[in-house]
């Protein structure tokens, strides 16, 4: 018998997760779906993993539209699904979820290479997210012990975009996020 929270997640993926990805070719429930199986595939553990399913929780969590970032609208999905979870998952679920949108801008000031590698919709989201960090702003998400994952499921994030992808349905999962509980 699952937890309640994991119970009301897997349905929350399967009522709002048909809605389009932000300006990409797969849905919220895809996206999500194909972030943790990169996980899984990388031997990461249930937390990470389960923080690859829910990275992009938030976007199920508000009622703006789908094409909110094509319009300049920040969802702050990130902090969105980091309160969300904050109560119910160990902190190794919560901060790579937190930190994910930060990772972006991280990587784009650490990595010369890493912003070409971006989406269309990745890179519009990046300025009103808050651009790419400053020395001051690198050195602080360095802090976070959880920022190593962070990155990690950042990159995952950006190649979980594939219209084509074959993956395990949600149900698979559960027992990695029920694994992944405080």
């Amino acid at each position: 018998m699952h937890h309640p929270i994991v119970s009301e997640i897997l349905t929350l993926f399967k009522t709002n997760g048909g809605s389009m990805y932000g300006g990409e070719a797969v849905t919220q429930l895809e996206h999500a779906l194909q972030a943790a199986t990169f996980a899984k595939e990388n031997n990461a553990s249930d937390a990470l993993i389960t923080a690859a399913l829910l990275h992009d929780i938030g976007h199920l969590l508000h009622d703006l539209p789908d094409d909110a970032s094509d319009n300049g609208i920040d969802d702050v999905h990130e902090a969105l699904a980091a309160k969300y979870l904050t109560e119910h998952f160990v902190p190794a679920v919560v901060e790579p979820v937190n930190l994910h949108v930060a990772a972006k801008r991280y990587l784009c000031a650490v990595d010369a290479t890493y912003y070409d590698t971006l989406s269309a919709p990745s890179k519009t989201s990046l300025t009103f997210q808050g651009g790419i960090m400053n020395e001051t702003e690198v050195a602080n998400f360095e802090q976070n012990p959880f920022y190593q994952d962070a990155i990690t499921l950042r990159k995952w994030d950006d190649i979980a975009k594939d219209p084509t992808m074959k993956t395990e349905s949600i149900d698979f999962f559960a027992s990695m996020i029920q694994n992944s509980l405080k």
